[in-house]
């Protein structure tokens, strides 16, 4: 689609993934950025470099009113905004739906009466849940193990559902295990590279829920800004899920070693009991990605992880602890 006039709404602007995003954008120049946050979980200091080039609305998907500021004037949405993690979602099953599933209805029902033209959702690998074939593809029937899969698999079914009644381009992105700088380790419901990254950096050992051999397709987050940014530039789209990965897959052991070989530390491991909702082993494919959008992994897990030691290790040791 055109560029140049493409004015961008960025929901949970200011996390971890939403301010890379609106940085890929600024960086881009083709677009005009807004970001929506109510930082519960975003954090200020990721906009304070950019704030002068975005304009931002303080605000929760859940506000109709705000929402409906939040897009007026818009294009295009990208929607990050969510209460992350499968472990939280078990605890409190019924704010991880009003967030994930109710915010996303309020921006598509805003976005339709505005005239908003492109949706792109960030789902969730989660929604494979426990099929055990690999790699995960997207023609697989879903399988969610936790309200927060479940309620990430509802907000698909809503982009595809308005896409089809009324006419807006959507795709849901299946985002698989997004690490890298600005992931706050300070959440217990943080990724676990950020946690792994900034216990290794203090001398303290690392935690493994379980035997530590689980293996996911870590992603580093400039991939994950690529294939926004090519979702946001192709042709056309229509309310498919799309896997975003590297098409790899790495054990929590694995990643702790080459955490040890980059930091030259050979901190102890601390085993728990596994988590509820976890799944043993995720592996995407990513044929559709290449085909659809055009998008190949740029930045591999070993570089992606270097980089995200590197940005723990010079940030203040208060984005660490």
């Amino acid at each position: 689609m055109s560029r140049g006039q493409t004015t961008v709404l960025v929901t949970g602007g200011a996390g971890f993934i939403g301010s890379h995003l609106v940085d890929g954008l600024l960086r881009d120049g083709h677009y005009r950025v807004r970001a929506l946050d109510n930082f519960v979980t975003g954090l200020r200091e990721n906009l304070a470099h950019c704030l002068r080039d975005i304009d931002l609305v303080e605000g929760d998907v859940r506000e109709l009113e705000t929402v409906d500021l939040a897009v007026d004037g818009i294009d295009c949405i990208l929607h990050e905004a969510a209460l992350p993690s499968v472990s939280r979602s078990v605890k409190a099953p019924i704010t991880s739906n009003d967030v994930n599933v109710g915010g996303t209805l309020n921006l598509l029902s805003a976005g339709r009466k505005a005239g908003v033209k492109r949706f792109i959702l960030a789902s969730s690998s989660s929604v494979y849940g426990d099929a055990r074939e690999l790699p995960k593809t997207e023609t697989m029937t879903p399988r969610p193990m936790s309200p927060y899969a479940v309620s990430k698999l509802a907000a698909e079914h809503y982009c595809r559902v308005f896409g089809e009644l009324y006419g807006i381009e959507t795709v849901s992105l299946r985002y698989f295990n997004v690490f890298g700088p600005r992931q706050d380790p300070r959440s217990q419901y943080s990724g676990v590279i950020s946690r792994f990254i900034t216990n290794t950096l203090a001398g303290q050992p690392n935690t493994v829920n379980g035997d530590g051999k689980q293996s996911r397709d870590f992603t580093y987050v400039d991939n994950v800004v690529a294939a926004n940014l090519a979702a946001l530039k192709c042709e056309r789209l229509s309310g498919e899920p799309i896997n975003v990965a590297c098409g790899e897959r790495r054990t929590l052991l694995d990643v702790i070693e080459v955490l040890r070989s980059l930091s030259g530390k050979d901190h102890p491991i601390t085993h728990t009991e596994a988590r509820a909702g976890d799944v043993r082993h995720s592996q995407a494919s990513i044929e559709r990605a290449a085909a659809l959008l055009g998008f190949h992994p740029t930045v591999p897990f070993p570089e992606g992880l270097r980089r995200t030691y590197d940005w723990y290790e010079a940030a203040p040791a208060e984005r660490r602890r």
